[in-house]
């Protein structure tokens, strides 16, 4: 019987094929736009000519800083000469400027951070009776300018005789409406309500769980309500120049207009305590140092706040 021969079909087999591989997708970067570049150039130039002008003008004599370039440097003999000038000035007056400064400010902000920052969570994250007008208060005080309280200030302050002590600069310092309202916005936004919760499910009071829940997270907003606060402090010109009549006790703001007052070209009557530009150049780079050194050293910490509620997990 003859067999039944079928030809198999013949299967081809596929060699495998090396996997290609993945190139990472290139980021398109936006085309930059001129407009921009120049825009933040003019920023840059405006920002930072006077800074530097400001510390060239202290390496020169009086009479260099009008006739020389104005962004030529002097020498180190005149900021030697300059510093030893100035630091003479009133027996180390600047020195005692700076120092009074620094005491208004940091004590300032120590009561600051202790009364901002709470006060911010209760208004965000409890419910009490007045909570919407004391907010509202809160907004309408921040919104004022500081030379309108200028006045009330000095009356209530004359009423309990603390005129011309350190406490008529510490007190008006730490009253600090931007504070609360910053913190009022970090905590209603970027603190989440169902962790308070849970840690009062816990057994924590109202007072442990800001200490042990929502504190730990408001180190950004901290820092920044701590540096804002920090800076207006240290700036300020017009509180301390009415409440404080002995120069013994000025900040070094109130100061820099005292050696203002003492410059030839612009009080042609001092004498001997006359005091030339380049001293006062370099006495406002000695005031403003704390503030860029405090920036410099908390930039991580600004940032991180400025951009906490910004974005939601």
């Amino acid at each position: 019987m003859p067999s039944d021969t079928r030809s198999a079909p013949a299967v081809t087999v596929a060699s495998p094929s090396r996997p290609e591989r993945l190139r990472p997708a290139r980021s398109r970067r936006p085309p930059s736009n001129p407009l921009s570049t120049v825009v933040l150039v003019l920023f840059l130039l405006f920002f930072t000519l006077p800074v530097l002008w400001l510390g060239l003008a202290a390496t020169k004599t009086d009479d260099q800083l009008v006739r020389d370039h104005p962004l030529s440097f002097g020498s180190w003999q005149a900021l030697r000469a300059n510093w030893e000038t100035l630091t003479a000035f009133g027996d180390d007056a600047i020195f005692q400027w700076l120092g009074n400064s620094a005491l208004y400010s940091f004590l300032a902000l120590a009561i600051t951070l202790c009364v901002a920052i709470p006060a911010g969570y209760a208004l965000a994250k409890t419910e009490f009776r007045g909570r919407r007008i004391l907010l509202v208060v809160t907004l309408v005080v921040m919104l004022m300018p500081n030379a309108t309280l200028v006045v009330p200030l000095f009356l209530e302050l004359n009423a309990v005789g603390l005129i011309g002590s350190m406490w008529s600069i510490v007190l008006p310092y730490s009253f600090y409406p931007f504070g609360v309202y910053l913190a009022y916005i970090f905590f209603s936004t970027a603190v989440p309500g169902e962790l308070l919760d849970a840690a009062r499910l816990d057994g924590c009071s109202e007072f442990g769980v800001f200490r042990r829940v929502a504190l730990p997270l408001a180190v950004p907003v901290v820092a920044l309500v701590g540096f804002f606060s920090f800076v207006t402090n240290w700036t300020n010109y017009f509180l301390p120049y009415v409440l404080l009549p002995a120069s013994d006790r000025f900040p070094v703001q109130v100061g820099l207009g005292e050696l203002l007052n003492n410059v030839p070209q612009f009080n042609p009557t001092v004498g001997e305590l006359a005091v030339q530009r380049p001293q006062l150049a370099l006495a406002t780079l000695l005031a403003i140092t704390p503030v860029l050194v405090i920036f410099l050293f908390s930039q991580r910490f600004l940032v991180a706040g400025m951009l906490a509620g910004a974005t939601k997990e």
